[in-house]
């Protein structure tokens, strides 16, 4: 199936939606946190103006008068008042940041951890289509790139920005009591630098968006080269990866640099028209001053002083730089709203449907075949069936699986399975074979509702399979596949994964089912043997022996074989196959086999071309036929 981007899922980005969101999200995991740090921004924010407010008190009344009075003696009280204040503020000051700076470590950590979390349940729950449609590469750039930029916007970007637009308001608060005239200077100043924010700053985050996607692109790429490295190198594929992967690399360079480049002049910018802000106060403020000009507040009418005038110019530079902080943090806003809008997009996917109310329950059954349910393990099994009335039915699990008029696509419109009705008695071996792409593992895929039908029915033990919860469905049905899957852990810690609460006896047992035991006797530390990348260390043959003790080890009363040994030559083959006939023992089992010699022994076996059974018989009865079995077996007609 085609794989789509994940970012280009939700193209319209709901920013303040998605902001909304993310400070629920914060307020909600460390609520006390997210307040108490408020309350730090708002007096850090006091704290950096108040050599703006004391400034101009210093001047007027301890400076000024002491030169006037050719003595200091006189203002030594209010000096001594002053500096305790402004060092008691600055003090609070401190305490607050150093409080926050804690805090904010401590809840962004704690929101990281709890959104990966989130993010990591809810990809459990997604159907298998989803990852079908999707770049793995794409989706591990969410946990990342994503989730790093939404780490560097609540611990930095949008505290900083909040603490940066209070100083603001703050300070222009400030100037409006000091200076009416100096104000609308610096306020026509603000204008001007907001606009070039806006235009300039725009067009960054515009490309700093398709920066993050690009790069996405770039990961998801690198992955699959990482994964097929062998086919890579097998047809000599290294110098066209390379070409492939520059053109993915220089479409990320081009936008990494416009963002870049964008971001880089705003700064400048707003840095200059600080220092003609800084000029035009200066000018303004000597003008009011040598001409004593009454200068109007939103107080009252006052004539303008020393202090206020040299203020004003710490003020208007405290000004422009704040916007300039806020320009720098635009980015980080806005790749970390990207960012979040993506991790959100990820966890508002619609999760596997499952609306089965049939539970799989541990059972007692007698010998009148009255069948009771059990609290302790008892393996034996039965279906646990409520009923509209309240009533409650029992059925014994036997692996009886029927397919009845099935028609599926994964797509609506590409219908791959066409008509199928098939039947497998407990214990009966079922062959599916034919060409790649007739629909063999598409089957046994809808036996364990990794896909739902288009239509017509498939029962289990005479119930629907959509009336079972699908946990209990697939608990009751193991698979061993083609492309074997083993984690980083143990030998041991792999094939338990088939039971997580099995013993080691029990391991050891399903490891000598499948013929296993002696080879993994045999390494380094046996059973204890670590295992990574797949269990790279192992040949392709014991990994998938692993995988069919994994199987053993579930003891599930139905058993799907997808080229469970197309992997392991032909003398391991017959151990395993040793092993796989007494695993399969009382059993309802299908077999999707490329080499017919494993299906010779089948109770019937199904051939399939383009989504339809075209021949079902045993292999006898389909020699005789002298069809497309008999042409496949004698090899008149290749699979391929």
């Amino acid at each position: 199936m085609p794989r789509m981007n994940i970012r280009q899922a939700r193209p319209d980005l709901d920013r303040k939606k998605t902001f909304k969101r993310l400070i629920g999200y914060l307020f909600h995991t460390y609520p006390v946190h997210f307040v108490v740090i408020a309350i730090c921004i708002i007096i850090v924010a006091v704290g950096s103006i108040a050599g703006s407010i004391f400034i101009p008190m210093y001047i007027n009344d301890v400076i000024m008068p002491g030169i006037q009075n050719g003595s200091f003696e006189s203002v030594k009280p209010t000096l001594i008042g002053l500096s305790i204040a402004l060092g008691s503020v600055y003090l609070v000051s401190f305490i607050a940041s150093s409080l926050y700076n804690q805090l904010i470590a401590i809840m962004t950590q704690g929101f990281l951890y709890r959104l990966r979390m989130d993010m990591f349940s809810k990809m459990e729950k997604l159907p298998i289509s989803y990852f079908d449609r999707n770049a793995h590469g794409d989706i591990m750039s969410t946990y990342t790139n994503d989730v790093d930029a939404i780490r560097q916007l609540i611990s930095q970007s949008i505290p900083q920005f909040i603490q940066t637009m209070l100083t603001v308001a703050i300070l222009f608060g400030v100037m409006l009591t000091y200076s009416l005239w100096l104000t609308l200077v610096v306020f026509i100043s603000v204008i001007f630098i907001f606009m070039v924010t806006k235009k300039v700053g725009g067009g960054s985050a515009k490309y700093f968006i398709r920066q993050q996607k690009a790069m996405a692109i770039c990961e998801g790429f690198i992955e699959e080269m990482m994964n097929g490295q062998k086919v890579v190198k097998v047809f000599s594929h290294e110098e066209k990866a390379k070409e492939d992967f520059a053109k993915l690399n220089e479409a990320l360079e081009d936008d990494a640099y416009k963002a870049n480049a964008y971001a880089n002049i705003l700064a400048p910018i707003i840095h200059n028209i600080g220092n003609i802000l800084y000029v035009l106060v200066a000018i303004v403020g000597v003008i009011l001053f040598t001409t004593g000009a009454i200068n109007v507040t939103i107080i009252g009418v006052n004539t303008l002083s020393i202090g206020v005038a040299v203020t004003f110019l710490g003020m208007s530079r405290q000004f422009a730089n704040s916007f300039n902080q806020v320009s720098q943090q635009i980015n980080s806003v806005v790749m970390g709203m990207a960012g979040a809008d993506r991790v959100f997009s990820l966890m508002d996917q619609t999760p596997e449907a499952d609306d089965g109310y049939v539970t799989l329950v541990n059972a007692h059954i007698a010998e009148d075949g009255t069948i009771t349910e059990a609290s302790e393990v008892t393996h034996h099994w039965a279906w646990k069936h409520p009923h509209a009335d309240g009533t409650l039915t029992y059925t014994e699990l036997k692996g009886d699986i029927r397919f009845y008029d099935v028609d599926f696509g994964y797509y609506p419109d590409k219908i791959v399975l066409h008509d199928i009705s098939l039947y497998a008695k407990p214990g009966q071996k079922i062959a599916l074979v034919g060409a790649t792409g007739a629909g063999k593992t598409t089957i046994t895929n809808l036996i364990n509702r990794f896909y739902d039908l288009a239509d017509g029915k498939v029962r289990y033990d005479g119930i629907n399979i959509n009336k079972i919860k699908k946990s209990d469905l697939r608990r009751s049905i193991g698979i061993v596949l083609q492309d074997t899957n083993l984690f980083t852990g143990t030998v041991m810690e792999n094939i338990r994964y088939g039971k997580l609460d099995a013993t080691d006896d029990e391991v050891f047992e399903a490891a000598k089912i499948a013929n296993a035991y002696d080879f993994i006797t045999r390494l380094p530390e046996g059973f204890n043997t670590m295992l990574t990348g797949n269990g790279s260390q192992l040949s392709q043959g014991q990994r998938q022996l692993i995988s069919i003790a994994r199987c053993a080890i579930a003891d599930a009363p139905v058993m799907i074989l997808d080229e469970a040994t197309s992997s392991i030559d032909t003398r391991t083959e017959a151990l395993v196959s040793k092993g796989m006939d007494q695993l399969m023992e009382g059993r309802t089992v299908f077999v999707i086999a490329h080499r017919l010699s494993t299906v010779q022994n089948s109770n019937a076996i199904m051939v399939l071309d383009h989504g339809n059974i075209i021949e079902r018989g045993d292999h006898d009865s389909l020699i005789k036929d002298k069809g497309m079995y008999y042409q496949l077996y004698t090899g008149a007609f290749e699979l391929e």
